[in-house]
């Protein structure tokens, strides 16, 4: 139990003994009572739970409760926090500290992602999915590979990149007793003037109104029922819609070779769902995926430079090609098509929205 927790106890067990004779107020604190506080996880482990998640399982539940604020691959959408990247930048004038460049025990990590996430809806996750979660930040700060699976009996073996950048807090020996003596009150400064300001003044995003803030508390609840409702209806469409994508694809085939204007331009708008990750043009850089020229009908993992996934990788080595049927299903429901896939779009789900948006990637060649 952390320190805050015996302290919080003991104060609540002597105003309930004190109380009973003098005021008559409180009780000792049950211990039930104490252990639904005691969810702190120190960094030797104490205070783990038994569970497991895969790196796999933490990417699905990291797009659907923690991407809203986090961004799919942890790189942070505006000023929310980034939970990965910075390594290398501590000495920066601005440094950049996620999960992987700055924090020294994998222990913090769990017990916030355990007691305060998601956002608006803290400890409705299950141990198993924590766990999970933790796994995927692991896995997007480069600390594991993407077939982990992070539980109670290996928590301890992973090494933080920054577990030997802290020192031991010894204020208790040096700093205290300086203070602890006679304060001076003497050859004070006749007037106090302010000479410098913040030079960071964007560290909290400014939407927080309350009409967002609610829109993101409902995205991260994973119990929501209004949510659990609606997430069946577009599988149940979707299902039905996929056998005359396939069909449609021998007409695409006979298509002119120069797209709809208008639904390249609908597809153009539709692609700002994937700027994030995916570039297209002729200074098109890989991101945290691939660029995105040519890949009507282009064979699976083949663009230079970039490192695909175990999964995407043994997919190409079995043929994967992406002609218009395969990419359709490919990007209604990524991880159908290629399992251990990185990419944790959640996906288009309308068939005009994936006629739009492989028209305008069509515009685009090697």
């Amino acid at each position: 139990m952390s320190k805050f927790l015996k302290l919080t106890a003991a104060l609540i067990c002597l105003a309930g003994t004190a109380g009973a004779d003098t005021l008559g107020l409180g009780r000792p604190a049950l211990p039930e009572e104490i252990a639904a506080w005691d969810l702190d996880v120190l960094p030797d482990g104490t205070g783990l739970p038994e569970g497991s998640g895969s790196v796999e399982d933490g990417e699905a539940l990291f797009a659907d409760y923690c991407a809203i604020c986090h961004g799919d691959f942890a790189e942070g959408v505006d000023n929310w926090p980034k939970l990965a990247g910075g390594d290398g930048t501590l000495a920066d004038k601005d440094p950049l500290k996620t999960v992987g460049s700055y924090w020294p025990y994998l222990s913090t990590t769990w017990d916030y992602v355990h007691r305060s996430m998601p956002f608006g809806n803290a400890q409705t996750l299950s141990d198993d999915e924590v766990y999970a979660i933790v796994a995927y930040i692991l896995y997007s700060n480069y600390i594991v590979e993407e077939d982990f699976v992070l539980s109670r009996d290996n928590f301890l073996e992973v090494e933080m990149p920054n577990a030997d950048g802290f020192i031991i807090d010894d204020r208790a020996e040096t700093e205290y007793p300086r203070f602890a003596g006679e304060p001076c009150m003497t050859g004070c400064k006749d007037a106090v003037e302010i000479t410098m300001r913040a030079a960071v003044l964007d560290v909290t995003p400014e939407e927080t109104k309350a009409k967002k803030v609610q829109q993101l508390v409902d995205a991260t609840n994973p119990r929501n029922p209004a949510k659990a409702a609606a997430d069946p209806a577009p599988a149940a469409e979707a299902e039905p819609k996929a056998e005359p994508a396939a069909e449609a694809a021998p007409e695409a085939a006979e298509a002119p070779t120069a797209p709809d204007p208008a639904l390249v331009a609908e597809g153009e708008k539709l692609f700002r769902k994937c700027k994030a990750c995916h570039q297209v043009g002729d200074k098109a850089k890989n991101r945290s995926g691939p660029i995105l020229n040519g890949v009507v009908d282009r064979a699976a993992a083949t663009v230079d430079g970039f490192k695909y996934s175990k999964g995407m990788v043994a997919a190409a080595e079995d043929g994967l090609t992406w002609d218009d049927a395969t990419l359709r299903a490919f990007l209604t429901k990524p991880k159908d098509v290629v399992k251990g896939t990185k990419m944790s779009f959640a996906g288009f789900k309308k068939d005009a929205e994936l006629d739009a948006i492989i028209a305008y990637l069509s515009t685009f060649h090697d």
